[in-house]
């Protein structure tokens, strides 16, 4: 199944094209132009540098959340507008198992992060064994202090923009971090394709007016403010 696939839920940006489970072609920056600028124009490049075109595609796919509020609406908005002239299927997949599709091999536990600000990561943790990803727990936000708490001692790779941050803040306390290597760090539209693909084949993929955001906290304008006394 061909998958044109999109992530863009924090600084970086990526897309790309599969076949199955094989990578055809994948465009990343992490330059900080905002994806509005970028995520198109490198779709269009990508698919006419590989002789693809729209008719071809047969689903789309997105990371959906947790990440930035912007960063997530822009890339929904890009799967939608591809998809529903087309009526082609698509789906929203979590921003941190599309973190963990990219480390498969690795048999350390992995530790997904996303800053959330104020203190706290979009987290979730997984393990890969004999070649299935396990989800350990739930999306979720999280202190970076219970974070701290619950993985203790244990091994764990830190992946997402958050690593440096948890690293930073939790090794004295957590001697078993370890970074993900540099260019395995961010999720990239290949994660977000693989964590896609197996529910799109099941044909469990939505139409573009069911697609949406998946977020786990309301965006920070929506946020409560303490009252002043």
């Amino acid at each position: 199944m061909k998958i044109l696939s999109f992530e863009s839920s924090a600084v970086s940006a990526s897309v790309a094209l599969t076949d199955g489970v094989r990578l055809v072609a994948q465009s990343f920056q992490n330059c900080g132009l905002t994806h509005s600028r970028t995520l198109l124009p490198m779709a269009e490049a990508l698919l006419n540098c590989c002789g693809y075109t729209l008719e071809q595609i047969e689903g789309f796919a997105v990371a959906a959340g947790p990440g930035s509020f912007t960063g997530l609406r822009i890339g929904v908005a890009t799967v939608k507008g591809l998809s529903l002239p087309s009526g082609k299927p698509c789906m929203g997949v979590s921003t941190l198992e599309a973190m963990a599709r990219g480390l498969e091999g690795f048999s350390e536990n992995l530790c997904c992060v996303m800053d959330a600000r104020g203190g706290q990561v979009y987290n979730a943790r997984f393990r890969w064994e004999n070649g299935v990803l396990h989800r350990l727990c739930d999306d979720r936000a999280i202190d970076l202090q219970a974070l701290g708490a619950e993985i203790g001692e244990t091994t764990q790779i830190l992946v997402g923009d958050g690593a440096d941050l948890c690293y930073t803040r939790l090794i004295k306390s957590c001697p078993g971090l370890r970074l993900a290597p540099p260019h395995l760090r961010f999720a990239t539209a290949y994660g977000v394709a693989m964590a896609a693909l197996p529910h799109l084949l099941q044909g469990k993929g939505v139409g573009a007016q069911e697609l949406d955001v998946r977020y786990l906290r309301p965006p920070y304008v929506a946020q409560p403010r303490p009252q002043k006394p």
